[in-house]
């Protein structure tokens, strides 16, 4: 049992009164969890999936029933034609990559709608360094800034597209290290409408990461041509233990799994191993832990208002992912609130973080995470860049009853020190 004494009687009278506040929306939010597991649960009885789906394959792996099931109920639940999920994929940053590199021909142009990719994903079209970026394989790159208000700028959007012959839309659902807003599906569906209309050959990508289940509808079914996302964030519900997916057109799907295996045998081949069982109950689990970590992220907002900190989305706002972030001002306090994150974890809750330059990032970055499966954003963890307004990147919380203490046990710390 986890000593409340580490918790603050200043820390938990706030929390009361936190939690109070935000009842209703927790209302709204198992709602929203009951409308997608029931999709979830059509998924899996639409597609017969039974006990042969749970058996891994070794070797090469063809006719791995498993896999292909999986892929369709990935497809169903995320409003595509088709689709591809499991261990094949390294990241969601691999499977974002395929679904480029399967969208995209030399020649082509690629526009990021909403401003600059998440750093990571920038090495993979641009960097300087790296052997392999879109860029040397001769598709051109161009980034629509946001407004100042930090919207999507639709009227550049739509002269950039009509501008260019062929290529393709990337839309990042979630803000990365901005501070704009994430996009809802409403947002994403008439970004999606204005591409088709200004130029209908473009395809349009959404990188779907830490969205999947927030709303009761998802990209796929706002016209989006590609949806990608890992299994270590929302949809792998705490459980899958690695992995990415696809979901979209079919002839889409397709060419990112030549990619992400050969020409001419794409996802027919790719040993699924002891993984299914895992990935099937995770993408079960997914609409419920979402929730979970919904709840912790609305509760963090709440508490850090109720001490002046600046917080986005703020405690009230309707979310469309599952990242809180917290404006802190300055990198001790970053540094501070990072530590608690880290020392209320299950895994590795000795360990003190510091921030450390990490590849294909232009600054030092602190991470706190504590997690059973290593990196998983569905799982309570902090980060941030180190370089101004130095904010907390926060997400996860696999229970909500886990994540509330990592957040009181974090800012108990906080005032310690």
């Amino acid at each position: 049992m986890i000593n409340m004494d580490c918790i603050s009687p200043r820390v938990l009278e706030m929390a009361e009164r936190a939690e109070k506040r935000v009842l209703g929306i927790f209302r709204q939010i198992d709602d929203n969890a009951l409308m997608n597991s029931a999709r979830v649960l059509s998924a899996f009885r639409n597609n017969r999936v039974d006990e042969s789906c749970f058996h891994g394959t070794t070797g090469y792996g063809y006719s791995d029933r498993g896999r292909q099931v999986l892929g369709r109920v990935f497809a169903d639940i995320f409003g595509g034609e088709d689709g591809a999920a499991g261990a094949s994929f390294v990241s969601g940053t691999h499977a974002i990559t395929c679904g480029l590199f399967g969208a995209l021909r030399p020649g082509d142009t690629l526009i990021s709608a909403v401003g600059a990719p998440y750093d990571t994903l920038m090495t993979v079209i641009k960097g300087k360094e790296a052997v392999g970026t879109l860029e040397s394989y001769g598709v051109h790159y161009t980034e629509i800034p946001l407004t100042e208000d930090l919207k999507p700028d639709v009227t550049a959007i739509e002269q950039e597209c009509a501008r260019i012959r062929s290529g393709a839309v990337l839309i990042q659902r979630s803000r990365g290290y901005s501070q704009r807003d994430s996009l809802s599906v409403e947002e994403i569906g008439k970004l999606t409408a204005a591409v088709k209309n200004a130029n209908p050959a473009l395809k349009v990508l959404v990188d779907n990461c830490y969205g999947e289940f927030v709303e009761t509808s998802e990209p796929g079914f706002a016209g989006a041509d590609l949806v990608m996302g890992s299994l270590i964030k929302n949809p792998g519900g705490g459980i899958a233990p690695m992995g990415g997916y696809l979901v979209g057109l079919s002839e889409l799907v397709d060419a990112g799994c030549q990619r992400l295996t050969v020409p001419g045998i794409g996802r027919e081949s790719g040993a699924s191993l002891d993984t299914l069982r895992p990935m099937f109950q995770g993408i079960f689990l997914a609409p419920h832990v979402t929730a979970q970590a919904l709840k912790t992220a609305v509760f963090c907002a709440a508490i850090m208002e109720d001490l002046g900190y600046g917080t986005l989305p703020g405690s009230t706002d309707t979310r469309h992912d599952i990242t809180q972030m917290i404006r802190f001002g300055d990198a001790q306090t970053l540094c501070r609130f990072c530590e608690g994150i880290q020392a209320a974890s299950p895994v590795d809750s000795y360990v003190t973080p510091v921030p450390w330059d990490m590849p294909g990032y232009d600054c030092p970055v602190i991470m706190a995470a504590g997690s059973f499966v290593q990196g998983a954003s569905i799982e309570l963890s902090c980060d941030g860049p180190m370089r101004e307004p130095y904010c907390a990147y926060m997400q996860g919380g696999i229970t909500y009853e886990s994540g509330k203490l990592g957040v009181m046990i974090a800012i108990s710390r906080f005032f310690d020190k």
